[in-house]
């Protein structure tokens, strides 16, 4: 009986949209539509869902948009931005060909509720805790809904195993990989959403990719902030000496370092390659080798002159750089997200998302937040200039010090737009910046600001 009821269902649902047709494929195979929603494990990859009805209680019917299946584009709820509203983050995307607003293929990120306070009970989602109200999009049938559907394909922030539902979508010309690092390759295609159009987005709108990395010069009046297409934005007295930006990258930026000199810079992708500018030499890359995990964070070794990377197994390589020890053989409880090497470049500290860290060569070991719950993951690790402590930094802007590093403030307590992607610290140690994958920079201690990306 209940194959009967589920076949008309998933015959429509194939009838309206391939994206539905997965799912709709996936309900006739469990043979269970009922009145509730159906709850089900899909996983291509790392991807599950969840088939949703019509919001209750709207009067809303099928023949709206906000019973079609599909979540309200972000910019409609989020004050007209293209992105992610604060409180979610991107889980997965779609792309769709044909589209009237791209040259090329047209991409959706799909914006998930961050769980705040309770987990998924051994499960994938978390809607009683994911501050969604599911409900048409500004309260109105002819807009799509938000807030309602358990779905997500996964290819995005994977290191997030338990997340809400759907808030909204981003859309955009540009491929994901470029705007968020932390996004894959691997495509699912939905083609009749190509021209799907909301009025905030006035015609085709691309999001800026964002800010993944931040250098400090040598003075400390001034700074580079670098994002996944590879441009470079310089403030102070950074000086500008080129960037990747508009070029054809195989893998998005992850990490950008500068010369002891302050006049040039690195920028690492997240397949090993590099980019030198200025006085920047090229000693190497691992772009052409195929590697266990992708490259995460680049540090120099100012002695040779060279660099290392480190990848988020924790594996280490170096180029015209002293080799230290890894953890690419060892089993992590988390990814490792960044390094940070002693000022005599005899050492380097890694750090992984749950706060862990790991110390070779002359890095001592001052501790970790490997044992204790934190509200969001670590991001970024930064050397005190004695060498005798670093700062650890979580997306919130929480920060953790260690050894002689002095607390000078955090953004524990604020809700920002956007999370922390990285941390640099001032030359005479007694202050740091902070920065956001959007750009803003947030100064504390002796650390002023000089600007930020628009």
């Amino acid at each position: 009986m209940k194959l009967d009821v589920a076949r008309p269902v998933a015959d429509f649902l194939l009838a309206r949209t391939s994206r539905r047709g997965f799912l709709a494929r996936a309900t006739v195979a469990a043979a269970a539509i009922t009145v509730a929603p159906v709850d089900l494990l899909l996983k291509p990859g790392n991807a599950y869902g969840f088939i949703c009805e019509c919001v209750p209680g709207t009067g809303c019917d099928c023949t709206s948009m906000c019973c079609d299946g599909y979540t309200q584009f972000c910019c409609t709820i989020n004050n007209g931005i293209n992105g992610c509203p604060p409180g979610t983050f991107a889980g997965g995307w779609w792309k769709a060909d044909g589209s009237a607003y791209c040259a090329g293929p047209r991409y959706y990120i799909d914006c998930m509720g961050e769980c705040q306070g309770c987990g998924c009970g051994g499960g994938n989602f978390c809607p009683t805790c994911d501050n969604l109200t599911c409900e048409c999009a500004l309260g109105s049938c002819g807009n799509r809904h938000v807030g309602c559907t358990e779905f997500r394909y996964g290819q995005c922030h994977q290191e997030i195993a338990c997340s809400g539902r759907i808030a909204c979508r981003v859309v955009s010309c540009t491929p994901p990989w470029l705007l968020d690092p932390s996004c894959g390759t691997v495509s699912q295609t939905d083609d009749s959403t190509a021209d799907h159009y909301a009025p905030c987005q006035d015609g085709p709108q691309t999001p800026s990719p964002l800010v993944v990395g931040m250098a400090s010069t040598p003075t400390g009046k001034g700074y580079w902030l670098a994002d996944a297409a590879g441009g470079v934005a310089a403030f102070g007295d950074a000086v500008s000496y080129g960037s990747m930006y508009g070029s054809a990258l195989n893998r998005p930026i992850v990490g950008i370092a500068a010369t002891s000199t302050g006049k040039g810079y690195w920028l690492v992708a997240s397949d090993g390659g590099i980019f030198s500018f200025g006085d920047a030499s090229f000693d190497g890359s691992t772009g052409n080798i195929a590697l266990n995990k992708p490259i995460v964070g680049m540090a120099e070794d100012s002695k040779s002159g060279g660099y290392r990377f480190v990848a988020a197994d924790g594996g280490v390589f170096d180029f015209a750089a002293p080799f230290y020890g890894s953890t690419g053989n060892l089993a992590l409880n988390e990814p490792v997200v960044g390094m940070a090497t002693t000022p005599d470049d005899a050492g380097y500290w890694l750090v992984a998302s749950d706060g862990g860290v790991f110390s070779f060569g002359d890095a001592a070991f001052y501790g970790s937040m490997g044992a204790v719950a934190l509200q969001r993951p670590v991001v970024g690790i930064a050397a005190t200039t004695s060498g005798k402590g670093y700062w650890l930094v979580a997306s919130d802007g929480g920060i953790f010090s260690f050894g002689d590093a002095i607390f000078y403030g955090s953004l524990g307590a604020t809700s920002l737009p956007s999370p922390i992607v990285s941390i640099a610290v001032t030359p005479t140690g007694k202050g740091y910046w902070m920065v956001s994958e959007l750009g803003a920079v947030f100064p504390f201690g002796n650390a002023a600001t000089f600007g930020r990306n628009p």
